[in-house]
């Protein structure tokens, strides 16, 4: 095919000749380096006259040119990668919208041939550039401009170089704040575990004395368990004793008054002649000789006062017998 599409020729065939490729006035926007890299021999390259801006990174893959017509187009900047061009010899940007080179042009040692005219270049490169108005100017441009290129690609190459040893020096001072923090981080945790440790041994030790006190406690409860119990049977048994006794006094106190009544019926009523009284009447004229021989003063008649006194003697002399 032999039409434009997009800018971009199809069919280069048509123009090559010999070892020049001539893409002049073609109306181009853009360059087809692919196609091109497909032609190999074609060391020489014409892109004059046409509407390019800027050149693809993929440029500097054309490392078979030797001279290179890039005159009369719309330029403003070119590529880093243009430095890959070693064998390029020539080298025309007449008449573009360059204000500066990249440093990589330092790297086309085989450059022989520049021409800068027509450029808005910046003050101290359009000074080194010089003209180039015939083949003397022009080499001597390309001379001038690769030695002040290496010049900056020295001073490029410093600058890098500082910055990549920032870079080092931040990327270790970092590490060192990582490290530093990791550290404290470590030590952190470190007193709190020692803090941790700390409270639970205290704890344990609270814990073992609350149950050795709860121990001492249950020790002296339970020896003291067997006085108080024994005390406590010792308050209780004469109080039992005194309940009982008390208990046997009264119905011994009933049955003296008892037997007292039935002394008092058998001697002042007639039922003393009755057989049943007999042995009450013989019991106490004994009690009344006993008595008497006791020197217990009574009175003499048998009398009611008389049986209660013989009821009252029984009364004492049982009292004297119990324990006391």
């Amino acid at each position: 095919m032999d039409r434009m599409n997009k800018g971009k020729v199809v069919n280069l065939r048509d123009k090559i000749s010999d070892n020049e490729m001539d893409l002049s006035l073609c109306n181009l926007t853009e360059v087809p380096v692919k196609e091109l890299a497909a032609f190999p021999k074609a060391t020489v390259l014409d892109l004059s006259c046409n509407n390019l801006v800027t050149l693809p990174p993929d440029f500097g893959s054309l490392s078979h040119l030797v001279k290179l017509d890039l005159s009369k187009n719309q330029l403003v900047s070119l590529p880093v990668e243009l430095g890959r061009l070693v064998s390029l010899q020539h080298l025309d940007l007449y008449n573009n919208k360059l204000n500066s080179l990249p440093t990589s042009i330092s790297q086309l040692r085989n450059l022989k041939w520049l021409d800068l005219k027509d450029n808005p270049l910046e003050p101290t490169l359009a000074k080194v550039a010089g003209d180039c108005l015939d083949e003397k100017q022009c080499k001597q441009c390309a001379f001038r401009v690769l030695q002040h290129m290496k010049v900056l690609q020295v001073e490029v190459d410093k600058e890098r170089e500082r910055r990549l040893l920032k870079g080092r020096e931040l990327e270790k001072k970092k590490e060192a704040q990582q490290r530093a923090k990791e550290a404290r981080e470590r030590e952190a945790r470190k007193r709190e575990k020692a803090e941790e440790k700390e409270r639970k041994r205290r704890e344990y030790d609270a814990q073992r004395a609350a149950r050795a006190a709860q121990e001492q406690k249950e020790k002296v409860v339970k020896s003291a368990e067997p006085e108080q119990v024994h005390k406590v049977v010792e308050k209780a048994a004469p109080k039992t004793k005194r309940s009982l006794l008390a208990v046997m006094l009264k119905l011994l106190l009933l049955l003296l008054v008892a037997a007292a009544s039935a002394v008092a019926v058998c001697q002042l009523t007639d039922l003393r002649r009755e057989e049943a009284c007999t042995p009450l009447n013989v019991l106490f004229e004994e009690a009344l000789s006993w008595a008497q021989g006791q020197e217990v003063k009574l009175l003499p008649s048998r009398t009611l006062p008389g049986a209660v006194a013989f009821s009252v003697l029984i009364y004492y002399s049982v009292q004297d017998s119990l324990p006391t």
